[in-house]
Protein backbone atom coordinates (compact mmCIF):
# COMPACT_ATOMS: atom_id res chain seq x y z
CA UNK A 1 0.00 0.00 0.00
CA UNK A 2 1.29 3.42 -0.56
CA UNK A 3 1.22 6.57 2.08
CA UNK A 4 -1.33 8.80 2.60
CA UNK A 5 -1.94 12.00 4.71
CA UNK A 6 -3.62 10.81 7.90
CA UNK A 7 -3.94 13.88 9.49
CA UNK A 8 -5.09 15.47 6.47
CA UNK A 9 -8.10 12.74 5.93
CA UNK A 10 -8.88 12.55 9.63
CA UNK A 11 -9.23 16.98 9.51
CA UNK A 12 -11.37 16.95 6.47
CA UNK A 13 -13.39 14.10 7.24
CA UNK A 14 -14.24 15.45 10.72
CA UNK A 15 -13.46 12.22 12.19
CA UNK A 16 -10.35 10.22 13.41
CA UNK A 17 -9.87 6.46 12.86
CA UNK A 18 -8.52 4.32 15.89
CA UNK A 19 -8.07 1.45 13.01
CA UNK A 20 -6.40 2.94 10.33
CA UNK A 21 -6.22 -0.13 7.92
CA UNK A 22 -10.15 0.42 7.84
CA UNK A 23 -9.34 3.83 6.21
CA UNK A 24 -6.78 2.35 3.56
CA UNK A 25 -9.17 -0.54 2.67
CA UNK A 26 -11.71 2.45 1.79
CA UNK A 27 -9.50 3.86 -0.07
CA UNK A 28 -8.40 0.89 -2.06
CA UNK A 29 -10.20 0.59 -5.75
CA UNK A 30 -10.43 -2.87 -6.66
CA UNK A 31 -8.80 -1.87 -9.77
CA UNK A 32 -5.45 -1.59 -7.33
CA UNK A 33 -5.98 -4.76 -5.50
CA UNK A 34 -6.85 -7.01 -8.46
CA UNK A 35 -3.18 -5.06 -10.25
CA UNK A 36 -1.35 -5.99 -7.41
CA UNK A 37 -3.46 -9.43 -6.84
CA UNK A 38 -3.99 -8.78 -2.96
CA UNK A 39 -6.32 -10.92 -1.67
CA UNK A 40 -9.83 -10.33 -1.66
CA UNK A 41 -10.30 -9.26 1.41
CA UNK A 42 -8.73 -6.26 -0.03
CA UNK A 43 -10.57 -3.23 -2.04
CA UNK A 44 -13.40 -1.22 -0.99
CA UNK A 45 -16.35 -3.15 -2.46
CA UNK A 46 -17.67 -4.78 0.79
CA UNK A 47 -17.60 -1.87 2.41
CA UNK A 48 -19.05 0.16 -0.45
CA UNK A 49 -21.92 -1.94 0.68
CA UNK A 50 -21.63 -1.28 3.92
CA UNK A 51 -21.59 2.50 3.55
CA UNK A 52 -24.56 2.17 1.55
CA UNK A 53 -26.84 0.71 3.44
CA UNK A 54 -25.89 3.21 6.26
CA UNK A 55 -25.85 6.26 4.57
CA UNK A 56 -29.59 5.35 3.50
CA UNK A 57 -30.32 5.01 6.94
CA UNK A 58 -28.98 8.34 8.58
CA UNK A 59 -30.62 10.17 5.61
CA UNK A 60 -33.57 8.80 6.33
CA UNK A 61 -33.19 9.21 10.08
CA UNK A 62 -32.62 12.97 9.24
CA UNK A 63 -35.38 13.44 6.86
CA UNK A 64 -37.86 11.55 8.96
CA UNK A 65 -36.82 13.81 11.98
CA UNK A 66 -37.37 17.01 9.91
CA UNK A 67 -40.41 16.40 8.62
CA UNK A 68 -42.90 14.28 10.45
CA UNK A 69 -46.05 15.60 7.73
CA UNK A 70 -44.53 14.42 5.01
CA UNK A 71 -45.83 10.97 3.48
CA UNK A 72 -43.43 7.81 2.68
CA UNK A 73 -43.93 9.13 -1.24
CA UNK A 74 -42.19 12.36 -0.02
CA UNK A 75 -39.68 11.26 2.10
CA UNK A 76 -38.56 8.73 -0.65
CA UNK A 77 -38.49 11.39 -2.65
CA UNK A 78 -36.40 13.69 -0.92
CA UNK A 79 -34.17 11.06 0.31
CA UNK A 80 -33.45 10.05 -3.33
CA UNK A 81 -32.87 13.70 -4.43
CA UNK A 82 -29.93 13.90 -2.02
CA UNK A 83 -28.38 10.40 -2.03
CA UNK A 84 -27.30 9.70 -5.80
CA UNK A 85 -23.97 9.28 -6.82
CA UNK A 86 -23.69 12.61 -8.42
CA UNK A 87 -24.16 14.05 -4.82
CA UNK A 88 -21.58 11.50 -3.36
CA UNK A 89 -19.00 12.02 -5.85
CA UNK A 90 -18.93 15.93 -5.12
CA UNK A 91 -18.58 15.48 -1.49
CA UNK A 92 -15.67 13.49 -1.83
CA UNK A 93 -14.24 16.07 -4.22
CA UNK A 94 -14.90 19.10 -1.47
CA UNK A 95 -12.73 16.72 1.16
CA UNK A 96 -10.44 16.74 -1.47
CA UNK A 97 -9.28 13.59 -0.60
CA UNK A 98 -9.27 11.95 -3.77
CA UNK A 99 -5.58 12.24 -4.39
CA UNK A 100 -5.19 9.87 -1.94
CA UNK A 101 -7.58 6.86 -3.61
CA UNK A 102 -5.59 3.43 -4.69
CA UNK A 103 -6.29 3.23 -8.33
CA UNK A 104 -4.86 0.58 -10.59
CA UNK A 105 -2.39 2.17 -13.52
CA UNK A 106 -5.47 1.49 -16.16
CA UNK A 107 -8.10 3.76 -13.99
CA UNK A 108 -5.36 6.34 -13.04
CA UNK A 109 -4.56 6.38 -16.89
CA UNK A 110 -8.27 6.71 -17.90
CA UNK A 111 -9.01 9.66 -14.98
CA UNK A 112 -10.36 7.53 -12.86
CA UNK A 113 -9.62 9.81 -10.42
CA UNK A 114 -12.30 12.04 -11.99
CA UNK A 115 -15.35 9.63 -12.37
CA UNK A 116 -18.20 9.94 -10.31
CA UNK A 117 -18.77 6.23 -10.02
CA UNK A 118 -15.18 5.69 -8.69
CA UNK A 119 -15.53 8.72 -6.05
CA UNK A 120 -19.36 8.25 -4.86
CA UNK A 121 -17.96 4.56 -4.17
CA UNK A 122 -15.19 5.22 -1.83
CA UNK A 123 -17.45 7.56 -0.35
CA UNK A 124 -19.52 5.06 0.47
CA UNK A 125 -16.86 2.88 1.87
CA UNK A 126 -15.87 5.67 4.07
CA UNK A 127 -18.58 5.94 5.74
CA UNK A 128 -18.48 2.03 6.28
CA UNK A 129 -15.01 2.58 7.43
CA UNK A 130 -16.12 4.88 10.67
CA UNK A 131 -19.32 2.66 11.26
CA UNK A 132 -16.95 -0.05 12.13
CA UNK A 133 -14.31 2.34 13.63
CA UNK A 134 -16.47 4.52 15.62
CA UNK A 135 -19.95 3.29 15.78
CA UNK A 136 -23.28 4.39 14.58
CA UNK A 137 -23.06 7.59 15.83
CA UNK A 138 -19.93 8.84 14.80
CA UNK A 139 -20.67 7.80 11.51
CA UNK A 140 -24.52 9.66 12.23
CA UNK A 141 -22.79 12.40 13.06
CA UNK A 142 -20.17 12.72 9.93
CA UNK A 143 -22.80 12.47 7.80
CA UNK A 144 -24.98 15.20 8.86
CA UNK A 145 -22.04 17.42 8.58
CA UNK A 146 -21.12 16.49 5.40
CA UNK A 147 -24.86 16.42 4.12
CA UNK A 148 -25.67 19.69 5.50
CA UNK A 149 -25.92 21.81 2.96
CA UNK A 150 -27.16 19.56 0.27
CA UNK A 151 -30.48 18.88 2.70
CA UNK A 152 -30.82 22.53 3.40
CA UNK A 153 -30.79 23.18 -0.28
CA UNK A 154 -33.58 20.01 -0.54
CA UNK A 155 -35.44 21.09 2.24
CA UNK A 156 -35.62 24.14 0.61
CA UNK A 157 -36.77 22.95 -2.58
CA UNK A 158 -39.06 20.92 -1.27
CA UNK A 159 -40.89 23.85 0.82
CA UNK A 160 -41.55 25.59 -1.95
CA UNK A 161 -43.36 22.83 -3.82
CA UNK A 162 -45.41 22.38 -0.71
CA UNK A 163 -45.67 26.10 0.43
CA UNK A 164 -49.56 25.50 -1.06
CA UNK A 165 -50.57 29.02 0.43
CA UNK A 166 -47.44 31.26 -1.24
CA UNK A 167 -48.86 29.18 -4.69
CA UNK A 168 -52.52 30.59 -3.93
CA UNK A 169 -51.19 34.19 -2.77
CA UNK A 170 -49.42 34.42 -6.05
CA UNK A 171 -52.45 33.15 -8.27
CA UNK A 172 -55.06 35.27 -6.43
CA UNK A 173 -52.47 38.24 -6.65
CA UNK A 174 -52.11 37.98 -10.28
CA UNK A 175 -55.26 36.78 -11.35
CA UNK A 176 -57.72 38.02 -8.77
CA UNK A 177 -56.59 41.49 -7.56
CA UNK A 178 -56.62 40.28 -4.21
CA UNK A 179 -55.20 37.91 -1.59
CA UNK A 180 -56.74 34.91 0.06
CA UNK A 181 -57.44 35.00 4.14
CA UNK A 182 -57.76 32.18 6.56
CA UNK A 183 -60.29 31.71 9.06
CA UNK A 184 -60.29 28.93 11.93
CA UNK A 185 -63.62 27.27 11.48
CA UNK A 186 -63.50 25.01 14.39
CA UNK A 187 -60.88 23.10 16.73
CA UNK A 188 -61.37 19.74 18.05
CA UNK A 189 -59.87 17.37 20.50
CA UNK A 190 -57.99 17.82 23.50
CA UNK A 191 -54.83 20.09 23.57
CA UNK A 192 -51.87 17.36 22.85
CA UNK A 193 -53.96 16.14 20.15
CA UNK A 194 -56.10 19.30 19.27
CA UNK A 195 -57.82 19.37 15.21
CA UNK A 196 -58.07 22.43 13.67
CA UNK A 197 -60.00 23.33 10.69
CA UNK A 198 -59.32 26.37 8.26
CA UNK A 199 -61.23 27.81 5.71
CA UNK A 200 -60.46 29.54 2.51
CA UNK A 201 -61.87 32.97 1.35
CA UNK A 202 -61.20 35.30 -1.60
CA UNK A 203 -63.15 37.92 -2.59
CA UNK A 204 -65.58 36.93 0.75
CA UNK A 205 -66.31 33.60 -0.96
CA UNK A 206 -65.27 30.33 1.09
CA UNK A 207 -63.83 28.00 -1.00
CA UNK A 208 -62.16 24.58 0.38
CA UNK A 209 -61.67 23.95 3.89
CA UNK A 210 -58.83 21.96 5.22
CA UNK A 211 -58.04 20.01 8.74
CA UNK A 212 -54.55 19.88 10.20
CA UNK A 213 -52.71 19.35 13.78
CA UNK A 214 -52.13 22.70 13.75
CA UNK A 215 -53.38 26.14 12.30
CA UNK A 216 -50.52 26.56 9.56
CA UNK A 217 -51.22 22.48 8.37
CA UNK A 218 -54.80 23.44 8.13
CA UNK A 219 -54.34 26.36 6.14
CA UNK A 220 -51.82 24.69 3.93
CA UNK A 221 -54.32 21.69 3.20
CA UNK A 222 -57.14 24.29 2.44
CA UNK A 223 -54.93 26.36 -0.02
CA UNK A 224 -54.07 22.78 -1.68
CA UNK A 225 -57.75 21.88 -2.17
CA UNK A 226 -58.32 25.13 -3.35
CA UNK A 227 -55.32 25.24 -5.97
CA UNK A 228 -56.79 21.81 -7.29
CA UNK A 229 -59.97 23.27 -7.58
CA UNK A 230 -59.02 26.22 -9.42
CA UNK A 231 -56.04 24.67 -11.42
CA UNK A 232 -57.76 21.25 -11.01
CA UNK A 233 -54.38 19.80 -11.16
CA UNK A 234 -51.35 20.26 -9.06
CA UNK A 235 -48.09 19.20 -9.83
Amino acid sequence: MGTIDLHHIHHRLGYTFQNNRLLELALTHKSYANELCLDNEYGNERLEFMGDAVLGTVISHIIMEKHPDYSEGELSKMRASVVNKRTLADILKQLNISRYIFLGKGEEECSGRQKASILANVYEAVIAAVYFDGGYESAFKMIQEHFKNVLAAAEKEGALRHDYKSQLQEYCQKYLNTLPKYIIENEAGPDHIKIFESSVYINNIRYERGSGTNKKSAEQEAARKTLTGLFKEIK
